[in-house]
C-alpha cells in the first residue's frame, strides 16, 4: 500500500497530476481542489494517496490533506459513490463544508456535485450522518472546528486507529483545549484517546 508520494510536480490534467519520486512518474488522480493546492509544475509536492485495485487495473488518487483522503474512503463506502464522484464531490467542497453538509442534512449542497443526483445526495447524507453525526461547533461560527496542524495529524491518527470522525474530532479538541495550541503531536494523541475512551 502506498500512503503517500513526496517527489517533483513533473505535470497536471483535469483530473490527475504526474509526480516525479526518483525518475519514476506516478499517475495520482485527484480533486481539482488537490490539483489546485499543490504548486507549480517543477516544484516539489506531496500528496496522500489511496490505492485503488480493481479486477482490471491498478491506480492512485491523490490528495492534499489526510483529511481530504479520509472523506474519500468515507464517500467510496456508500453504495452508488465510486471515486469518480467521490472526487467530484471533493472537487466541489472542501472537507469542513462537507462535514457541515452531512451533518445538517443538507442534501442540495452536497448535489452541488458534478455526476450528484438528489437521490445519490440523499443517500450519502442519510449514510454518512451517523458517522459525522454530534460534530462540535466552534463556539459563534456556525461551523465545523477544522483542525489544523498537529490537530489535523491527531485527528487523523485517531480515524486510522477506527474512530469515527465525529468521536476524533471531538476527543483532540477537547485534548488541544486542556494541553493548549503548542501542543505536541504525541501530547494531544495520547490525551484525546484517553477522553475518546471515558
Amino acid at each position: 500500500m502506498i500512503a503517500h508520494l513526496k517527489g517533483r510536480l513533473d505535470s497536471t490534467g483535469i483530473d490527475h497530476a504526474v509526480i516525479d519520486v526518483g525518475g519514476v512518474g506516478y499517475l495520482v488522480g485527484a480533486s481539482a481542489r488537490t490539483l489546485s493546492s499543490i504548486g507549480p509544475v517543477g516544484e516539489a509536492a506531496m500528496l496522500h494517496t489511496e490505492m485503488l485495485v480493481s479486477e482490471d487495473s491498478i491506480r492512485l488518487v491523490g490528495f492534499a490533506s489526510a483529511d481530504e483522503r479520509d472523506w474519500f474512503r468515507l464517500l467510496t463506502g456508500v453504495q452508488g459513490v465510486g471515486s469518480r464522484v467521490a472526487l467530484a464531490i471533493l472537487s466541489a467542497l472542501e472537507p469542513a463544508n462537507l462535514m457541515r453538509a452531512i451533518a445538517s442534512g443538507d442534501k442540495a449542497m452536497v448535489a452541488r456535485a458534478n455526476g450528484v443526483g438528489p437521490k445519490l445526495a440523499q443517500r450519502i447524507v442519510m449514510e454518512l450522518k451517523d458517522k459525522v453525526g454530534g460534530i462540535v461547533l466552534a463556539p459563534g461560527s456556525g461551523g465545523v472546528a477544522t483542525p489544523v496542524g498537529a490537530g489535523a495529524d491527531a485527528v487523523s491518527a485517531l480515524l486510522n486507529l477506527g474512530f469515527r470522525p465525529a468521536e476524533a474530532s471531538s476527543a483532540v479538541a477537547a485534548a488541544e483545549e486542556e494541553l493548549g495550541a503548542a501542543a505536541s503531536l504525541d501530547a494531544l494523541v495520547r490525551l484525546a484517546l484517553r477522553k475518546a475512551a471515558k
